[in-house]
């Protein structure tokens, strides 16, 4: 009798961790396979990557390898990370497969467009980066390069330079978000948010700061659309939880969520 009450005890458990790694196999899987489909493009994908920065080379430099397997290894890895940002819609898609049977209804109809807008907001950070930060950034570089000195830049080190700015603001353009779920949760409240607001500008300054290289223009360019998209986050938070105030206080306090009563 024991056993059977300790088995059925582990079942759950047991199910639960088989989903998790069905999941997460399909996960890699999706990587894989775009990373399968990608690497005969391998090389093409860095000539994209590195236009920002070989626009504004001077006139006859070029980028530059220094190790032996360089040539064929970072056009490798950059191959394995773009397949993996592109694999982001189908991670979130099995996170949220994963954890949807436990949240309630009202919980499903904010959580899809969190998600959704979670996408979009990686992707948009990505392209920020990529098309108004870059340019600005290699410009500035190209300009300040002192006299004598051959601007000739290695690829891997272009590569996880890039990388890191690529990561900071995706992640950087989640604030909304993140500050949505704060207040949506109630973990904070929208007043305590808006009197911190210059802390969070300072905060964002600093983020910058370690996200970032050591130049005033890629912490600037980071830290300005942080406060920005908290703000709009602030915004978004702030309507969502007045609109559940109106109808919590226009609801029926008979007509809740209870199960009806059983009849006699």
């Amino acid at each position: 009798m024991s056993r059977l009450a300790h088995s059925d005890q582990e079942m759950p458990l047991v199910s639960h961790l088989t989903e998790l790694r069905t999941r997460l196999l399909r996960c890699v899987v999706a990587v894989l396979l775009l990373f399968a489909g990608l690497f005969y493009f391998a090389q093409d994908i860095y000539t994209l990557v590195s236009a920002p920065l070989r626009a504004y080379l001077p006139e006859g430099a070029t980028m530059i390898a220094t190790g032996v397997a360089s040539p064929f290894l970072t056009p490798f890895k950059l191959t394995a990370w773009i397949a993996l940002f592109l694999s982001v819609p189908v991670i979130l898609q099995q996170v949220w497969g994963f954890i949807a049977p436990g949240l309630y209804k009202h919980e499903k109809r904010i959580a899809v467009p969190l998600l959704v807008s979670s996408i979009f907001l990686f992707y948009g950070g990505m392209a920020f980066a990529y098309f108004l930060v870059f340019p600005i950034i290699f410009h500035f570089f190209a300009s300040v390069t002192p006299e004598g000195v051959a601007m000739m830049t290695d690829i891997n080190e272009y590569l996880d330079f890039v990388l890191t700015l690529f990561f900071a603001f995706g992640v950087a353009f989640e604030i909304p978000i993140a500050t949505f779920l704060l207040i949506w949760v109630g973990i904070v409240e929208v007043e305590t948010l808006r009197r911190s607001r210059p802390y969070v500008i300072v905060g964002c300054f600093v983020v910058g700061m370690v996200l970032t290289p050591p130049d005033i223009f890629s912490q600037t360019l980071l830290a300005v659309p942080m406060w920005l998209l908290f703000e709009a986050g602030l915004l978004c938070g702030s309507l969502i939880k007045r609109h559940d105030e109106h109808k919590t206080e226009d609801a029926d306090p008979e007509s809740n969520d209870q199960p009806p009563a059983p009849l006699p």
